[in-house]
């Protein structure tokens, strides 16, 4: 009796990862009602489209055993498709180095800044310095690959970088000898890749 009351439910899932099931009949109006701002998305056409998936109309009927996201579009002008992550570098990951590995496979060149702190105000005049590292497209790629989840890939990201910090080589890093590594902060992704992320690893 459970499972055919089950089987006439659909599941809205949150961007935070929350889920809440809605039973059937119902229309997306009945979800987003109760969430201004926010629109329903049919997972299937996220999966296909990415960004591109357009926000069921109101009147749209939900139908059972489906899965649907409820989001908050950003008010930025829509990004490109993103490109699906090969599937060889990501078993084993959990779900924050996936959203990291997504962002880095969405970048043609990455970027990655680094700061070393002076010793002292009388280091004359030294204060923090600023390092821009850049890896071209298929170099990225090739790490994500041979790495098992993002923070590998940074890892061997600043490895490069120590090993070639006194050398500027053409689509390599550029850098001053002997500066230090201190921190290093991955960019916020998407909205609508972290739901192409969910439909790719949760479908």
């Amino acid at each position: 009796m459970g499972n055919a009351m089950g089987s006439k439910k659909a599941k809205v899932m949150k961007i935070d990862g929350e889920t809440f099931k809605l039973k059937t009949p119902a229309r997306a109006n009945d979800v987003v009602k109760d969430y201004p701002g926010h629109v329903l998305l049919d997972s299937h056409a996220v999966k296909h489209f990415g960004p591109r998936a357009k926000p069921l109309e109101p009147h749209h009927e939900l139908r059972p055993k489906k899965i649907y996201f409820l989001v908050e579009l950003p008010k930025v002008q829509p990004e490109p498709l993103a490109r699906r992550v090969r599937s060889s570098g990501i078993r084993g990951m959990n779900a924050k180095d996936r959203l990291d590995f997504l962002m880095l496979s969405k970048r043609s060149v990455s970027d990655l800044t680094m700061v070393k702190h002076g010793p002292g105000p009388d280091d004359n005049g030294a204060g923090p310095t600023r390092v821009r590292m850049r890896l071209p497209k298929a170099q990225l790629e090739r790490l994500m690959e041979e790495s098992h989840d993002g923070s590998e890939v940074a890892e061997k990201i600043i490895s490069l970088y120590m090993g070639n910090n006194a050398t500027a080589v053409d689509g390599g890093a550029t850098a001053d000898a002997g500066k230090e590594v201190q921190n290093h902060k991955p960019r916020r992704v998407c909205l609508f890749n972290l739901m192409v992320l969910i439909v790719f690893f949760l479908l």
